[in-house]
């Protein structure tokens, strides 16, 4: 993990400009995803991954790869990722 610096809701741009070392990149990365449109504008989907924070957005990744719900993971920000809760 390159960065643990924005990870509330509202800094998307932020997060994967300082993950990445470069705002450009960034950029290009969201417009790749569908998540900005050419000029810059964040679409539905980026509008909504922006109002996520970095343990939400790892949760909903986490889901979707290995099924379930964002609920049945948990955080773990040293590396930005999720991880299956263990049923007691």
């Amino acid at each position: 993990m390159a960065t643990q610096k924005h990870t509330g809701k509202k800094s998307l741009v932020k997060r994967l400009t300082a993950q990445t070392g470069s705002k450009g990149m960034a950029i290009a990365l969201l417009k790749k995803r569908g998540q900005m449109t050419k000029d810059g504008k964040l679409t539905a989907k980026g509008k909504k991954r922006n109002n996520m924070t970095a343990a939400e957005r790892a949760k909903d990744r986490a889901a979707k790869k290995r099924g379930g719900k964002p609920s049945d993971y948990r955080y773990k920000k040293k590396t930005n990722t999720a991880v299956k809760k263990k049923k007691r």
